[in-house]
């Protein structure tokens, strides 16, 4: 295809997959690449207000920018439409963009703008609203950017808020998450992909969701559970994850979507791109985030089975979970996350060298990146300066060409967010050449007087009127973060998939409360009186291996069936035996043991 220099725009730099060997930094960057990099930060720091402060002018307190016409849109179907007090009766907006801007601030340094957003905030916004909302969706751009925006307000070290923030935004993080359980209530504890904010799940609504709509929840309501004390966010999250992976293929692979009354596959063909790129990402840092081996041991299954089934040399296509075979042979930009989540393995080794006990075991590839560009089909060229490249939605690699219909760029963030990955990983300057590029590209074909506006089609760069909210919460922060990391100097975050920080916390690092689990106990049945013991805390399994007192022996029955794990650790029922003194089968319990979490 045709690049730029030749006269016909391009539709360049989508980024793939392909080995390259891993580049360690010198000791410092030279001062040509330090300047270069204030410079590049300079311009997103630009970028972003341009955005911000034009979706501040003509659509705030609405939903999302339309740059083009300088108008507003509350008519995402995702998100349906939320409450803000105080304003017309006629008015349904929930000012997303608002709530996704909020950690940018931070970031960028303007504490002032997030102080008055913060305030605005408690004062206007509701959830009490007769509205259909997507869960995934609200939960990663709202909860997410409620929790976030609390945890950066609170947080003494920040100062952020000089005058008087009485814990606002988590009261309406908790009004959302309460909102969110009735969604759960389901036969397989897989939750339903749309509940209405008001009256909780409606009549008829659609059994059908996505594996990442209901696998990738845990990060959000599992912050909001440690947060506010209340364990059912955190449950109901993580028994929707478990009976997911329950689900898995004899491969270790997952389908597309699924019937959450059935807990049946109802799309079998899969890959690491759109309905179940998130679930991936989101095992990883849990694990980092609340310390348990389970999501790490979940993810080391996972991930072997995508190396060995979906990569075909240097790309990734999607394939049957039944058997492995090839489906699709179609590269998406939602693919693009992935060596960004290969590359933050050397990230987290060297923040918290105890989170990968198993890594010898993956067989990762240092770092893999690549990228399409221009006709050549080949490898991102470092000598490209020009504002040509532009990342594309979908490309088939079977025929070698832009999908015929997909050919749009809403903006998204995938591409900057492993360029970031990847540098900080290998501090190779080639990131910051490549970082630029985006940038160049971004303001060269999307910034209009408006804003800045989507791509509807990258062979002929016809803009579309819409300004996606992730621009501001993902795009330029993960450009910003780039090239200036002074944000994160001295502590350690993890991102959601929206691009909201959470601060990695000791006290959240497998510690429950005793009210986190509270009928979390075994009875065991003897001709003493019963005693109660917790096999959470105490890590065995009671029928054969708990004393009740001094001279008493061990439990044992001829209905013992032991547990697949000598340690009694779990990841789903099925690797639970059945229990001596009651003959009971024994389930797996959140904390991830095998026990009689009811009582007998």
């Amino acid at each position: 295809m045709p690049s730029r220099r030749s006269g016909t725009p391009a539709f360049v730099l989508l980024l793939l997959v392909i080995s390259l060997s891993f580049c360690t930094s010198s000791s410092e960057l030279d001062s040509r690449w330090a300047a270069k990099k204030l410079e590049m930060r300079d311009k997103v720091r630009e970028m972003f207000y341009h955005a911000y402060e034009n979706y501040m002018t003509y659509a705030f307190p609405h939903d999302e920018l339309k740059p083009l016409t300088k108008s507003y849109t509350d008519s995402l179907s995702e998100l349906g439409n939320l409450k803000l007090e105080h304003l017309p009766t006629d008015y349904s907006g929930s000012a997303l963009t608002l709530i996704e801007s909020l950690s940018s601030l931070v970031i960028m340094g303007n504490n002032t703008e997030f102080e008055r957003a913060v305030g605005w905030l408690s004062k206007n916004l509701s959830f009490d609203v007769d509205a259909r909302v997507n869960l995934f969706e609200c939960n990663i751009r709202v909860l997410g950017g409620l929790v976030s925006a609390h945890i950066l307000a609170s947080d003494s070290k920040n100062r952020l808020i000089q005058g008087s923030y009485d814990n606002e935004l988590l009261g309406l993080a908790e009004d959302l998450g309460r909102r969110f359980l009735p969604a759960f209530d389901t036969p397989t504890g897989l939750p339903y992909a749309w509940v209405n904010l008001k009256y909780g799940v409606m009549e008829g609504e659609t059994t059908e969701t996505s594996t990442s709509g209901c696998g990738s929840l845990i990060l959000e309501m599992g912050a909001l559970s440690r947060l506010t004390g209340d364990p059912r966010y955190e449950f109901a999250a993580l028994r929707a994850l478990r009976k997911l992976w329950s689900m898995r293929s004899s491969l270790n692979l997952f389908g597309t979507t699924l019937d959450v009354m059935t807990g049946e596959w109802i799309e079998h063909s899969s890959g690491i791109g759109a309905g179940v790129d998130s679930f991936y990402e989101y095992l990883v840092k849990a694990h980092i985030l609340f310390g348990k081996d389970d999501y790490w041991r979940m993810f080391q299954s996972a991930y072997l089975a995508v190396q060995k089934y979906f990569r075909h040399g240097s790309w990734y296509h999607e394939a049957d979970m039944r058997s492995g075979r090839a489906t699709y042979w179609q590269l998406t930009s939602l693919q693009a996350f992935w060596p960004g989540l290969q590359a933050s393995f050397s990230l987290i080794q060297h923040h918290f060298p105890w989170f990968l006990w198993g890594m010898s075991e993956l067989r990762i590839p240092p770092i893999e990146s690549s990228f399409l560009s221009g006709k050549s089909m080949g490898c991102y060229q470092k000598e490209l300066r020009k504002p040509n490249e532009i990342i594309i939605f979908r490309y088939l690699l079977d025929y070698q060409t832009v999908h015929p219909t997909e050919k749009y760029y809403p903006l998204r963030p995938e591409l900057a967010e492993s360029t970031f990955y990847l540098y900080h990983a290998t501090k190779d300057p080639f990131y910051i050449e490549v970082g630029e590029a985006i940038v160049n590209s971004l303001n060269f074909y999307t910034k209009v007087e408006g804003g800045f506006a989507s791509i509807r089609d990258v062979t002929t760069m016809q803009r579309e009127d819409h300004q996606h909210s992730f621009f501001l919460a993902e795009t330029c922060k993960y450009l910003y973060l780039l090239f200036d990391d002074s944000f994160l100097a001295g502590r350690n975050y993890v991102f959601t998939t929206e691009g909201h920080p959470l601060p990695v916390l000791s006290d959240w690092h497998d510690r429950l409360p005793e009210a986190y689990i509270p009928s979390n106990w075994t009875y065991v049945k003897s001709r003493m009186p019963t005693e109660r013991a917790s096999a959470m805390s105490l890590q065995v399994c009671p029928a054969t291996s708990l004393s009740l007192g001094e001279g008493q022996q061990p439990i044992e029955s001829v209905c013992h069936v032991v547990d697949a794990r000598g340690d009694h650790r779990c990841l789903r029922d099925e690797e639970c035996g059945v229990d001596a003194t009651s003959c009971r089968s024994r389930s797996c319990s959140i904390a991830g043991y095998c026990g009689l979490w009811l009582l007998v």
